[in-house]
């Protein structure tokens, strides 16, 4: 039996060459992945503070700083976690304030304050009542566990352990409780 003649020499497939370079092309690929995700990565932990107490979308940036431009004006505005929604709704409606008689916000700018103040505030529980002092509010004292707090608590005492609390940034704390257990 013979072999059948050919005229032209085995062209190599292409296929196979594929395959061999695979590994390669793989590696190269993953390389670059991983130097892209490190940098990513190194960018995020050498952020710089955001100076708030979280990171607020763009839609309730303009409810916050009205926030902030009409409380702050007197006292360090606090979170609006630290106190249930419905406290922010009646002190939003009431013209008392503390003791003080406040001129209340008109639309729009009530309804900036009070989508940002709802969206960022907790629900109260369903037998919980309403705490118009902080001392008072279940999250606040979550939030404190082991800090003895003075009695009565004001919020001009926030800035003993947060620093930068007349900037809104309760992130920040004083050198005696940044390694706090």
């Amino acid at each position: 039996m013979s072999l059948p003649y050919r005229s032209h020499p085995r062209k190599a497939n292409p296929r196979r060459r594929l395959r061999r370079r695979s590994p390669l092309v793989l590696f190269l690929l993953l390389l670059l992945w991983s130097i892209i995700l490190g940098l990513g990565m190194a960018g995020a932990t050498n952020a710089p503070s955001i100076g708030t107490v979280d990171p607020v979308p763009a839609n309730y940036q303009l409810g916050q700083s009205l926030y902030l431009e009409n409380c702050s004006s007197c006292h360090i505005a606090v979170p609006p976690a630290v106190l249930p929604t419905e406290t922010w709704r009646q002190l939003l409606q009431d013209r008392q304030h503390y003791g003080q008689q406040l001129q209340p916000l008109v639309d729009p700018t009530r309804l900036l304050v009070w989508n940002y103040l709802r969206d960022f505030s907790r629900p109260l529980l369903p037998d919980e009542q309403t705490p118009f002092r902080i001392n008072n509010s279940r999250y606040f004292q979550a939030l404190h566990p082991r800090v003895e707090l003075p009695q009565p608590t004001r919020l001009g005492s926030c800035i003993s352990c947060h620093s930068g609390a007349s900037r809104y940034d309760f992130r920040s704390l004083t050198p005696e409780w940044e390694d706090a257990p």
